[in-house]
């Protein structure tokens, strides 16, 4: 999809993403976190950015207390890059771009199976669920291209 404008995507979205199955804090994120999982999968780049992105930035508007503007959102999504950008061997920040291919997917998860991103998730409420959806070999998730095994 080369003409579609990058996805602007948080830091701990990217982990997000590897153990997603279509839940969420609400009905409107997991609208924009199914959207955004297949513009992903289906090539579009990502745009790592710092503030609200594409999956929370539309929910800011008519969610009271939205997610993404918790004391602990800035910090998970530090410490996801820096634990990112070890695993894929690269510096990674806001501003970078990245297609976040068939490769990139395995490689990640395989290092979320082994733990390597917990100190990232260590405040999320939903780990245990994505430790669970880890070890089932992430059964059942959307994040991936059409002709790779879901």
């Amino acid at each position: 999809m080369a003409g579609d404008e990058p996805v602007r995507l948080r830091g701990h979205h990217l982990l997000c993403l590897l153990t997603y199955k279509g839940l969420g804090y609400s009905p409107g994120f997991v609208a924009g976190m199914t959207a955004t999982a297949g513009r992903l999968a289906a090539g579009t780049m990502a745009e790592i950015v710092e503030d609200p992105d594409d999956i929370c930035a539309p929910l800011c508007c008519v969610e009271e207390h939205p997610h993404c503007h918790e004391a602990t959102v800035p910090e998970r999504d530090r410490r996801a890059l820096f634990l990112i950008a070890a695993v894929l061997g690269r510096p990674l920040m806001a501003g970078d771009r990245l297609v976040l291919d068939q490769d990139i997917r395995v490689r990640l998860r395989a290092a979320y199976r082994d733990g390597a991103f917990e100190a990232a998730c260590a405040l999320c409420e939903w780990q245990p669920l994505c430790r669970d959806i880890a070890a089932s070999d992430y059964a059942g998730t959307l994040f991936h291209s059409p002709d790779e095994p879901a």
